[in-house]
């Protein structure tokens, strides 16, 4: 069942956060994510949730988004983060 990986960030340090970016992702492709939100504005229907603009990856299950998240080669990575950004991140399975 896939599953989905989901994260608003508020950014600081724009040129240590794309640094962040260009590292995580191949890595994310690696646990077999798939990009399917870049960014994308959130329209706020209903309620005040938080409208920061959203990324969101399709995992091929909740295992594998785990896996990523735990994954030795994730930890240098996550550092990249460190102070260039706040984040809010979901793991959500899908249906």
């Amino acid at each position: 069942m896939p599953a989905y990986f989901m994260v608003q960030s508020t950014i600081t340090n724009e040129g240590q956060y794309q640094k962040y970016r260009e590292a995580v992702v191949p890595l994310i492709l690696k646990f077999g994510g798939k990009l399917l939100v870049r960014g994308g504005k959130v329209d706020v229907l209903e309620g005040n949730p938080d409208a920061r603009p959203m990324v969101v990856f399709e995992f091929p299950s909740m295992e594998s988004i785990h896996a990523f998240w735990n994954a030795p080669e994730y930890v240098p990575v996550k550092k990249l983060r460190e102070g260039a950004a706040s984040v809010n991140i979901w793991a959500v399975p899908g249906v």
